[in-house]
């Protein structure tokens, strides 16, 4: 069942669409992320839902109800922004209250809800503490819990762990992903990491310049991105105009077999670093640039022909910086982009 529906929805500023015609579905219980670079729209999409951003067309609708006249307060929407914007003035007891007593619940209510939560948090026992002495990952902790508290019908996150070193992020988004699938919260968020969008959401969104240009789980997205826009932003930069025929490509590094059912003429091919593979013969490159991945050795390759290339291989036998090595392509690793 749906839960948020985006209908059409536009936010200009002057000119400028920064939200351009977005139509977007939220189901009960699902986590979706948007993602994009800065100035795509992502963040003032998320505004919009919460109220604080008027639209300029279009209609946002929670359980099938039209938002437009109503005010923030009473969407039933819980959010929390990437700097958290704890109560420095109250301990944290009194942060995840906050919105408890606002809405009216008694004290004896609020103090079960607030025990409840901490120890949902991992923060058992912490309400007399001082947010000033709390690290950054248990301010998000403590955020977390005050955004959950009413019960909010939609729970939004803008960059929730953007503050956080890499360490933490990764370890903290797998909880919060159990978390929510524990609670059965609906979610929005916004962030600018693939990696994080990918281990926290059941789909993920794309956005380029107010639009939403790709849509779907984090495998689709992954494996057939919809442009090289969203290849490149994924991180591939393995793409060249070829033109595809009889399941071959015809690239500026040669010829490269793409899989069968592929698109054929004037495209875009991406191939994947993991399908750039040391061969006894092949297209000759040089090593420009080698770095440690942990489980691999990511190379920047300078071909004979054609743009430098991205490879992996493993930590056995990783060629230095300066030699000369061939390489050929693995079919599966190559993704016939969509015309356009």
């Amino acid at each position: 069942m749906t839960l948020l529906e985006l209908a059409g929805v536009s936010v200009r500023f002057g000119e400028r669409a920064v939200v351009d015609a977005v139509d977007l579905e939220v189901a009960e219980h699902e986590i979706v992320c948007v993602l994009g670079p800065s100035g795509s729209g992502k963040s003032t999409l998320l505004r919009v839902v919460a109220g604080l951003q008027p639209v300029s067309a279009g209609r946002v609708l929670l359980g099938g109800a039209d938002q437009v006249r109503v005010p923030v307060h009473r969407r039933g929407v819980g959010l929390m922004f990437q700097d958290h914007q704890l109560f420095p003035h109250r301990d944290v007891g009194g942060n995840v209250a906050f919105g408890l007593r606002m809405g009216g619940s008694g004290r004896g209510a609020c103090d079960a809800r607030v025990t409840e939560l901490l120890e949902l948090v991992g923060l058992p026992g912490a309400q007399g503490r001082s947010v000033s002495s709390l690290s950054g990952g248990e301010q998000q902790r403590v955020a977390l819990a005050r955004a959950l508290a009413p019960s909010p019908r939609l729970l939004m996150l803008d960059e929730p762990l953007g503050q956080l070193d890499r360490g933490l992020r990764e370890r903290l988004v797998v909880e919060l992903r159990g978390l929510f699938s524990r609670l059965g919260t609906t979610v929005l968020a916004v962030t600018h990491d693939q990696g994080e969008a990918f281990a926290l959401a059941d789909r993920v969104v794309v956005m380029q310049d107010g639009r939403i240009a790709q849509a779907g789980t984090p495998l689709e997205v992954w494996q057939q991105p919809a442009s090289e826009f969203v290849a490149r932003f994924l991180g591939f930069e393995n793409v060249v105009p070829a033109t595809v025929v009889g399941g071959a490509a015809a690239t500026a590094w040669g010829k490269v077999q793409v899989p069968p059912g592929s698109p054929e003429g004037e495209r875009r091919i991406l191939i994947r670093p993991a399908g750039v593979v040391l061969a006894a013969a092949g297209l000759r490159c040089e090593v420009l640039a080698r770095t440690f991945r942990g489980t691999h050795v990511a190379l920047r390759l300078r071909p004979e022909a054609g743009p430098e290339l991205e490879a992996e291989c493993g930590l056995a036998g990783a060629p230095a910086v300066g030699e000369r090595v061939a390489v050929s392509f693995t079919p599966s690793e190559v993704v016939v982009l969509p015309a356009g």
